[in-house]
């Protein structure tokens, strides 16, 4: 039996906001999905054969339904994540940006980044990605160490994220990232050393360093519950975390959030976006977006999500406002991950008084107008803020 999927009805728009506004776009495939993965992906075998033409034209109905919503603010930054974008090939990327162009407009300094899978990449892939507008490109590497990507089931050879990101510059990207994933049973400190150096050596300046967590429902979860391989250990990863910060910061990288490091001016700034409080739309099926008052979310599925834009309906699976009690708890738990850190006068006395003890324990930094985490806070960056917000 086939069930047919019912949007929710979003409440009016409350008020205007200032500010950077992002959009976001979600790519619902993947060849393969990586043992370790929880996002909301399919392969073309769970989707009965992916039909990325038809996910475009769903898009871009989505998009001019969202800025007839929002009034069409214009988007500072668009960042197309997955899943796998590189997988709808530079022409289909073309198309998305276009859309984004043509239903909301672009600053014209707009910074638009992908995210890439480096199997699924090409020098014509980056020339024509370039050619339409994008500036700034997401490679995930993971690791070097073929044990590693083995266990995290990537598909990828440990040598095609460097030889991608060569290509990509030689495209005329300015901006590149290459994520990694430390703390996979089996890994080594070399394996994760010759892993950052890798993407020092590709010329790259920004990276993303996250460790490996277990979710649940994953391929790597259920290997983890048989014994078949065991659960990160929080000493080594707090060891690896040091090493990566150790090595970028010798290499002239700089933390500006808790698992991201860039040289000068090469911070995302789409993130930023997030972290500081800004407001987005995410397009496709299962994104988020945030106007500053409410949260929505869209359905999982993409035959789901289709079939409503085909209805001419925004294809919203429910929603939240936030109290501003509820902005505050986000704005501690965001801003406090970042390098340039909280404004004192934003806690309440209870707050700030919990945060004087943070400071005493080296957890915290303060210059008295701000709070900063130090080395050590970094580590134990959500306990902190859980203390903080009492």
């Amino acid at each position: 039996m086939t069930l047919t999927p019912t949007a929710v009805t979003l409440p009016e728009v409350r008020r205007s906001h200032d500010g950077p506004f992002g959009v976001y776009v979600h790519v619902p495939f993947c060849f393969t999905r990586c043992g370790y993965c929880d996002f909301n992906t399919y392969t073309p075998a769970e989707l009965g054969g992916a039909n990325p033409d038809a996910w475009v034209a769903a898009l871009a109905r989505e998009l001019e339904l969202a800025a007839a919503r929002l009034g069409g603010p214009r988007a500072d930054t668009v960042f197309v994540g997955g899943g796998t974008p590189s997988l709808l090939g530079g022409a289909r990327l073309a198309l998305v940006l276009d859309q984004v162009r043509k239903h909301f407009g672009l600053a014209e300094d707009a910074e638009v980044t992908t995210e890439a899978n480096p199997e699924s990449t090409s020098p014509e892939f980056f020339d024509t990605i370039r050619a339409a507008g994008y500036t700034r490109v997401s490679l995930g590497m993971q690791s070097v160490s073929p044990r590693v990507l083995a266990t995290l089931d990537r598909i990828h050879s440990p040598g095609r994220p460097v030889a991608a990101a060569r290509e990509a510059r030689a495209a005329g990207f300015e901006h590149l990232n290459i994520d990694l994933i430390y703390g996979t049973p089996g890994e080594t400190d070399d394996d994760l050393l010759r892993s950052v150096d890798a993407a020092l050596e590709a010329g790259v300046d920004h990276l993303s360093a996250y460790s490996l967590i277990v979710e649940e429902g994953t391929a790597l979860a259920r290997r983890v519950r048989r014994g078949e391989l065991p659960a990160p250990d929080d000493d080594v990863l707090a060891h690896r975390y040091e090493l990566v910060d150790t090595t970028l910061r010798a290499a002239g990288m700089d933390w500006y959030e808790v698992s991201n490091w860039s040289r000068p001016g090469a911070a995302c700034r789409h993130n930023l976006g997030y972290w500081g409080g800004g407001r987005w739309w995410g397009a496709g099926p299962g994104a988020h977006s945030y106007d500053g008052d409410l949260r929505c979310w869209n359905v999982k599925h993409p035959n789901a999500y289709a079939q409503l834009l085909g209805e001419g309906t925004l294809p919203v699976a429910g929603f939240e406002e936030l109290s501003d009690s509820d902005r505050h708890t986000e704005d501690v738990m965001l801003r406090l991950r970042m390098s340039d850190g909280l404004a004192l006068a934003a806690l309440d006395s209870g707050e700030r008084e919990r945060a004087a003890v943070a400071v005493s324990d080296g957890l915290l930094g303060s210059d008295g107008d701000r709070l900063v985490l130090t080395d050590r806070g970094r580590l134990l960056a959500d306990a902190v803020v859980r203390s903080l917000l009492g």
